[in-house]
């Protein structure tokens, strides 16, 4: 029963904090637009006014159609299901409303109660349960993080630093949980060097935004050790090859189009994390299989 309380409270808490990242979104990149505009350069006009009503200081701020402009009523804005009693539009000018909010209302719900059921560590202490309430406020970042990546192929930084300042709490609680070793620590400077150190590097010669290496940095720490960095790497370049190469095939993929990674990242941390040790352990199984027969 306790369990199952549990798994409820987190989806109501999943869906809410999904819409709060939806709505993030859409501000983050009205205010996106509005410096963009004042540095002169060049922004969808479109977009600009579709946006416009969402950069209200926050006393009168207030969620809007981002058609009609019309304020949304609180019925309008229960997560999940007033979008399915809605039919996917409007309740005023009847304008679809688009699929990205749903989907990251269920998906976070999703990430929420998957975390709980997978988490690596024992529940057994207010400590821990701090850790596990931490980590769920990464995961709401990163919803946004994704979201905004896949979207406009950026990462704004101001999220991108708060997910680091998390990460950095995350890793100070687990090391009073478990103090570190010296070799803990070069696991987790490993880990960094990896995620973010390597996209550093690449960001010198403009092959990827400065903000890959800042998200890698946030990743790194909540990941905390360097093999599981790799893995979460090699799950985001898997996901990656997985999906752009049946694109390249069916001619769907242009020629030095930019593919936003950050959003593959971030599904392989949350990977890497919740399942790491097993899939680890999984792959050194298969490799010693395949290997045995050439030994004897």
């Amino acid at each position: 029963m306790d369990m199952l309380m549990t798994i409820i409270a987190l989806v109501a808490f999943g869906l809410v904090f999904g819409s709060f990242s939806g709505a993030q979104v859409w501000r983050l990149r009205a205010r996106q637009l509005e410096q963009d505009k004042k540095s002169g350069e060049k922004v969808s006009q479109k977009e600009y006014t579709q946006l416009h009503s969402l950069l209200k200081p926050f006393a009168k701020d207030r969620s809007v159609c981002l058609h009609c402009h019309h304020e949304l009523a609180w019925y309008d804005m229960i997560p999940l299901l007033s979008w399915l009693s809605l039919g996917g539009k409007c309740r005023y000018c009847r304008h679809s409303i688009g699929s990205m909010e749903p989907l990251v209302e269920a998906g976070l719900a999703l990430v929420f109660v998957t975390s709980y059921l997978f988490w690596p560590h024992h529940l057994d202490n207010p400590l821990e349960w701090v850790r596990f309430a931490i980590w769920l406020v990464a995961c709401v970042l990163m919803a946004i993080l994704f979201v905004y990546d896949a979207k406009w192929s950026l990462l704004p930084f101001g999220i991108n630093v708060g997910l680091v300042a998390v990460a950095v709490l995350f890793v100070v609680v687990s090391f009073v949980i478990a103090p570190f070793s010296p070799n803990d620590w070069w696991s987790l400077l490993g880990g960094i060097g990896i995620l973010s150190g390597l996209y550093y590097l690449f960001s010198l010669p403009g092959w990827v935004g400065l903000g890959d290496s800042i998200l890698g940095l946030g990743l790194a720490l909540l990941l905390q050790q360097w093999d599981k960095s790799f893995l979460a790497l090699f799950i985001a370049n898997l996901l990656g090859c997985l999906m752009l190469i049946p694109l390249a095939f069916r001619h769907k993929l242009a020629r030095g189009a930019h593919i936003p990674f950050g959003p593959f990242l971030i599904l392989g941390t949350i990977v890497a994390y919740l399942w790491g040790a097993q899939l680890m352990t999984a792959i050194f199984d298969w490799s010693g299989m395949l290997i045995n027969p050439f030994m004897v």
